[in-house]
């Protein structure tokens, strides 16, 4: 098969004009292997100004060079993904019809950026250029994250004030309301439909952690309304039933806008304690804040699951076991793609912690991948960015090899159609351009040296060109279809 596509290339190459301009490469045969799958993420964090940007007074140029210089150093450090949060508190760090523009944009909700840009749009843009993914990360109920967060009169703290419950000096939307969860899920759609995302993420904030009585929120009155119309669920179980809804309905709803983009949830990193069984301790989340994150991923309600596991691997609450848990319950096959606490090295939440705490952790994911494929999300980009404890070149070997995030088959499972390239040698490099294919997202590069196949870099389908800064003894370029599926290869051979 790929011996015949291959042959059909050269002749494609003199009918579409695209004559190699010498004739040291040209389509070959070879063994290749395939690219190395691996997702590599980090969350840029955007409420209280955690990670972008670094203050809400910044211009707008310095907005766009702090998110250059986290993507540049994101693609340095050898990720393959940002989480960038977009929704912080009913608002948005994107143009919107629905809700206002974030206070931790500008300082003062509802105002966008003086030049008129898209925070959104331009992070996609970059990202991609580096053969970054983008995930949009939403808060779903959370509606006021700070008091000093002034409100606009089209915030729905404002608009809808009956449907807010206070807790712990902060305002949720009541994830009782039909409203509320339609809101959520309305954004999440729109985003999908009018941006280039790769993914859409939401966090485990449905409920507010109950750090003392004033952290959490009263909603009897919800409750007593639901009995009276003959509901016979407990509270507990009526509050979870209402948060599976809502994770149900926002799955099919994305996957009805665009199939192909990832839906992922970063719950809490214990379901229950006690599951697994020498996992006693530590939040029910659960019952605590209603989240029954093993339900969802049992019916596959998610296209991959992060639990945040943030926890030593010599602990009580065990990294390891509680990723070989998940792992088990990973009926579908869907992704599992722990968080770990990067920025967790060498601070005051766990004092001593060595960078080696991440490595361990990463190849624990490595030995004992999901069925889909590896992958790890780091909290936050904060620790690559301040180089905690060395990390930047622990990561920088673990990452050496580029790799592809892993393909999700379930979202669709036809090839795309094979790359048509052009080679010329130019300044002492090769130089490929390539024919768009519309059926492609990205394309991947793999370079030969000796007998020695590299996966060496990541691009958008739609670019057009790219100089390797050397001359390999072959090179295979494959497609990769929305869904992560590879084309077969296009080799070029040096003869």
């Amino acid at each position: 098969m790929a011996s015949r596509i291959n042959s059909l290339l050269l002749a494609l190459f003199l009918m579409r004009g695209l004559t190699p301009l010498r004739a040291e490469f040209q389509p070959g045969e070879a063994k290749v292997p395939d690219p190395r799958r691996e997702f590599r993420a980090a969350w840029i964090a955007t409420v209280h100004n955690l990670d972008w940007p670094s203050t809400y007074t910044l211009s707008p140029q310095q907005q766009r060079a702090e998110m250059i210089a986290l993507l540049d150093l994101a693609a340095a450090t050898g990720l393959n993904a940002v989480i960038f949060q977009v929704r912080t508190e009913c608002d948005a760090f994107y143009q919107s019809s629905l809700e206002p523009w974030s206070f931790f944009l500008t300082g003062n909700q509802g105002t966008g950026p003086s030049d008129g840009y898209d925070p959104l749009s331009f992070t996609i843009a970059e990202a991609h250029k580096r053969g970054i993914e983008v995930h949009a990360w939403f808060n779903p109920f959370r509606a006021s994250a700070t008091e000093r967060s002034n409100k606009s009169p089209k915030h729905i703290t404002r608009t809808h004030s009956s449907l807010m419950l206070p807790a712990g000096g902060m305002k949720w939307g009541n994830p009782a309301s039909d409203f509320i969860r339609q809101r959520a899920i309305d954004v999440m759609v729109d985003v999908t439909r009018r941006y280039d995302v790769d993914g859409i993420h939401i966090d485990d904030y449905f409920y507010p952690y109950p750090k003392n009585d004033r952290d959490t929120f009263d909603d009897s009155s919800s409750y007593r309304a639901y009995k009276s119309k003959g509901g016979k669920l407990e509270v507990k179980d009526w509050r979870r039933d209402n948060i599976n809804n809502f994770v149900r309905s926002a799955y099919t709803s994305v996957k009805a806008t665009k199939p192909h983009v990832d839906f992922g949830i970063s719950p809490f990193g214990i379901w229950r304690p006690g599951s697994p069984s020498s996992v006693k301790a530590g939040l029910d989340a659960y019952d605590d804040i209603c989240a029954d994150s093993r339900l969802w991923l049992n019916q596959g309600w998610l296209d991959y699951i992060s639990p945040q596991l943030y926890w030593r691997i010599d602990s009580d609450q065990n990294y390891s076991t509680l990723y070989k848990w998940w792992a088990g319950e990973n009926k579908k096959g869907r992704h599992l793609f722990p968080g770990i606490a990067s920025s967790r090295i060498l601070s005051s939440d766990d004092k001593g912690r060595p960078a080696t705490e991440t490595v361990r952790q990463i190849e624990v994911t490595r030995q004992s991948p999901s069925p889909a494929g590896a992958g790890h999300l780091h909290w936050s980009i904060e620790a690559i960015k301040n180089d905690r404890g060395g990390i930047r070149a622990k990561l920088r070997d673990l990452y050496a090899e580029a790799a592809i995030p892993p393909s999700s088959p379930w979202l669709g499972s036809a090839p795309p159609a094979p790359v048509y390239v052009a080679p010329s040698e130019h300044q002492g490099g090769l130089h490929l351009t390539f024919k768009p294919e519309p059926s492609a997202r990205w394309r991947v590069i793999q370079v030969q040296n000796g007998n020695s196949w590299t996966t060496l870099r990541i691009l958008p389908s739609a670019q057009e060109a790219i100089q390797l800064t050397s001359i390999p003894t072959a090179v295979a370029i494959r497609n990769i279809g929305p869904s992560g599926v590879l084309s077969v290869p296009t080799v070029l051979a040096r003869k």
